[in-house]
């Protein structure tokens, strides 16, 4: 594996759209157990041990989702230097991004719990601490299907559309005494706050953040730092708030 930080932006910048803060960053192959290669990259605190992992699963293919969606993207650029985490981002099996194309097809959720698997491994074999699993819309479904079989320390759900998981699979997720983060969009295209605390009520401990004029996509700055704040609230609070500004001091 390579390993390289991010160019330093200069002090005083503003923290937003595609700014890179620093970090070691580590193109990675991840290999399934039906013998597919999928491409990824880990982001780590440059001068740090992490505090918590991040293992983000991205939307859905057909809708254009890959492991550079913006939100996943954005989280590995800004949350290594600023909340000392640990972000682990891949393509599913058969999509593409700039990074490469994961071998594959499309498994509608079900074998890309190999795909889940394989980074879950990447997490044992390099020590990774406190994994929480990161899943927006599609990969909210691989989640709540799969999330269980693996130790996390706990998982969020963007924009859970709770299509392909069933409600025995939500169901599974009581008294697990693992925490279940759904963060909701007001005007999300597929399940809106109160279809949420409907369906999540089988898991009386889950937690349901509405996020008043929220997206399914969370489009712009202010969406996407609520997002990565809930985050970081749940991985590492002592590290918030976030900065709005690049103050020279990576992590």
């Amino acid at each position: 594996m390579s390993a390289e930080a991010a160019a330093v932006p200069p002090n005083g910048a503003e923290i937003t759209g595609g700014i890179e803060l620093p970090a070691r960053r580590q193109d990675l192959e991840l290999r399934t157990a039906d013998g597919l290669t999928l491409v990824g990259e880990l982001a780590l605190p440059l001068q740090r041990p992490p505090v918590a992992t991040l293992v983000c699963l991205h939307p859905l293919p057909a809708g254009g989702g890959f492991m550079d969606s913006h939100i996943l993207r954005k989280a590995a650029a800004r949350l290594p230097a600023l909340a000392d985490l640990a972000v682990l981002r891949f393509n599913f099996r058969g999509v593409t991004s700039p990074r490469g194309t994961s071998e594959g097809r499309f498994g509608d959720g079900i074998d890309e719990r190999h795909d889940l698997a394989a980074a879950m491994d990447v997490v044992e074999r390099l020590s990774l601490p406190a994994p929480w699993l990161l899943g927006w819309s599609f990969g909210t479904e691989v989640v709540l299907k799969w999330g269980l079989e693996h130790p996390i320390a706990g998982a969020i759900l963007l924009s859970p559309p709770l299509r392909r998981a069933t409600p025995g699979d939500v169901a599974a997720w009581a008294g697990r005494g693992i925490p279940l983060v759904a963060v909701i969009p007001e005007f999300d295209d597929y399940l809106r706050p109160e279809q949420a605390r409907a369906g999540f009520a089988s898991v009386p401990e889950a937690e349901i953040i509405a996020v008043e004029g929220g997206k399914h996509l969370w489009v712009g700055e202010k969406q996407t730092r609520r997002v990565l704040e809930e985050i970081v609230r749940h991985l590492n609070p002592a590290a918030l708030p976030l900065p709005t500004r690049w103050d020279g001091s990576p992590s």
